[in-house]
């Protein structure tokens, strides 16, 4: 009987249909103790771990393991996984790509959006009962999205998926990435996109190169009335260069679905910046896609068990 570690309910069923495939018993994580010690305490005899971005695998809980065989994570990223160290022990990776790619981009859009209208103020302003003024051609002034400069960092699928958005609003794309796609996107150097775009996406993995890609140097680059978009990973900005940048006005706004550190902290500045939206790592929630999430993060780590190439590896 295979013994497999879950330390989330998921949306679905597909977690509970394991047993319907594979003998096997199923331990859910309860909260009585912390998540990391609860991992090392019962993984010995684990054979399969579902985990998701929250738990951190690292090599003591991979050396307690002596019969793991998968780590299955309910995420796209995978730096809470000491991958490497994993593929050392003979632990196969897993993650859950391309099925959150759509959610992600339109959460992007969205919040860009919602941080050039100035959307969030405006519904504050009527849930306060704060619109007494009269209505005046200079009243809550924002930013179009149609006709501007959409530079996009990073062309991977959700760059991509971000790229067919912007076409439908007729913004002129630019991108710039390490390697040159096979798009039909203007390709251009960093420097050139950071100083001609109206709205810089962030669309990167997060890895060595990347962390804290975006600092205060890059951000100085930026047109004064641009806005800094970001929903793929947090620590791709370093922070407190860029709430220095904003209380410098060097750019418009910025919209952030990503943090350094989450939860944010209640006393972090950007919380009262009126020209910052944020939002808390929703890129990928939506019950259609946390639900296929689900049902790829199972199938993995089934496939795996099964002696089978899991949909996606690390």
């Amino acid at each position: 009987m295979y013994r497999i570690l879950v330390t989330r309910e998921l949306p679905g069923n597909y977690v509970n249909e394991i047993k319907n495939k594979i003998d096997a018993n199923i331990l859910f994580y309860d909260n009585k103790i912390n998540v990391h010690q609860w991992l090392i305490d019962n993984i010995e005899d684990a054979d399969g771990i579902l985990i998701t971005l929250n738990e951190k695998i690292d090599k003591e809980i991979i050396d307690k393991a002596r019969k793991l065989k998968v780590i299955s994570t309910y995420s796209v990223g995978y730096d809470h996984i000491d991958v490497d160290y994993a593929k050392s022990k003979n632990v196969t990776v897993t993650n859950t790509p391309e099925v959150l790619t759509d959610a992600t981009a339109d959460l992007i859009f969205g919040i860009m959006i919602t941080v050039s209208r100035r959307i969030i103020e405006g519904n504050e302003i009527i849930k306060n009962n704060q619109w007494e003024s009269q209505w005046n051609p200079y009243y809550m002034l924002g930013s179009e999205i149609h006709g501007k400069t959409i530079g996009i960092i990073g062309m991977g699928r959700i760059g991509n998926a971000i790229a067919k958005r912007a076409n439908g609003f007729d913004m002129k794309i630019i991108y710039y990435s390490k390697h040159r796609h096979d798009v039909n996107i203007d390709y251009v150097d960093l420097n050139y996109l950071l100083k001609n775009s109206d709205f810089v996406v962030i669309a990167l993995d997060l890895n060595n190169e990347t962390y804290h890609f975006m600092d205060y140097g890059k951000i100085k680059l930026m047109k004064n009335n641009s806005y800094l978009i970001n929903g793929t990973r947090g620590k791709i900005i370093n922070e407190n260069d860029l709430i220095r940048a904003l209380n410098e006005k060097i750019i418009e706004g910025a919209a952030l679905d990503v943090f350094e550190n989450e939860p944010l902290s209640h006393d972090n500045p950007l919380i009262k910046m009126k020209n910052v939206v944020l939002t808390p790592h929703l890129g990928s929630a939506t019950l259609e896609t946390r639900s296929k999430m689900a049902e790829v993060a199972v199938k993995n780590l089934l496939n795996v068990l099964n002696g089978n190439e899991p949909l996606y590896k690390l």
